[in-house]
């Protein structure tokens, strides 16, 4: 696929499914609960969708405590011999082939149990990424295709690629087989 085609592609996909709710125009920053602030060129929230600071990994809630879960048994399982056995297992590419945007579709049943800032279903998140991009950078094709696509390893998810679990793969990657830094996410369970 030539670029020109790829470019038209991904823009047929953002125009045919973004049915996501996103300002046009940035918002003007408020009084409100969840104001908005401006980093730089783009219109940035303060808060989640829970109320919280974006990325407190350390607010104590449920939607946390799945959070700590699943980083829990991230940091647990993805072992060296983990990964390596499936590094030989999809890199065969033997499972299934579909286009991007069916690729899309499987995630709708999926919420990321790695994000604290989330509770909705994947394919939305990647919608409501694709169009915020495509709003504040409206000539960058191709950092609205990239948008779109960030966690479609999340199809591993689906049973068509292996239903692996979600803390197998979600997009966080840590350096395996050494000690673990305090830096990294969640460190304190394997403490």
């Amino acid at each position: 696929m030539n670029i020109e085609c790829f470019k038209q592609e991904c823009q047929a996909l953002l125009a045919e499914a973004c049915v996501c709710n996103v300002p046009e125009e940035p918002n003007e920053s408020s009084n409100g609960e969840n104001e908005t602030a401006v980093d730089g060129e783009l219109d940035v929230p303060r808060r989640n969708a829970f109320g919280h600071d974006f990325r407190d990994l350390e607010k104590e809630s449920m939607r946390n405590a799945i959070v700590q879960e699943c980083y829990r048994k991230n940091h647990i399982y993805q072992t060296c011999e983990f990964a390596n056995k499936k590094k030989e297992e999809y890199g065969k590419l033997n499972k299934a082939e579909m286009s991007i945007w069916e690729c899309c579709e499987l995630l709708k049943d999926y919420v990321d149990e790695s994000d604290p800032d989330l509770d909705e279903p994947q394919i939305d998140h990647l919608l409501q990424t694709a169009e915020a991009i495509r709003r504040d950078h409206p000539h960058e094709y191709w950092l609205h295709l990239t948008a779109l696509i960030h966690d479609l390893g999340k199809v591993l998810l689906h049973l068509a690629f292996g239903e692996e679990p979600q803390w197998c793969v979600f997009g966080d990657t840590f350096p395996l087989g050494c000690a673990v830094d305090n830096n990294i996410v969640h460190h304190q369970v394997i403490k």
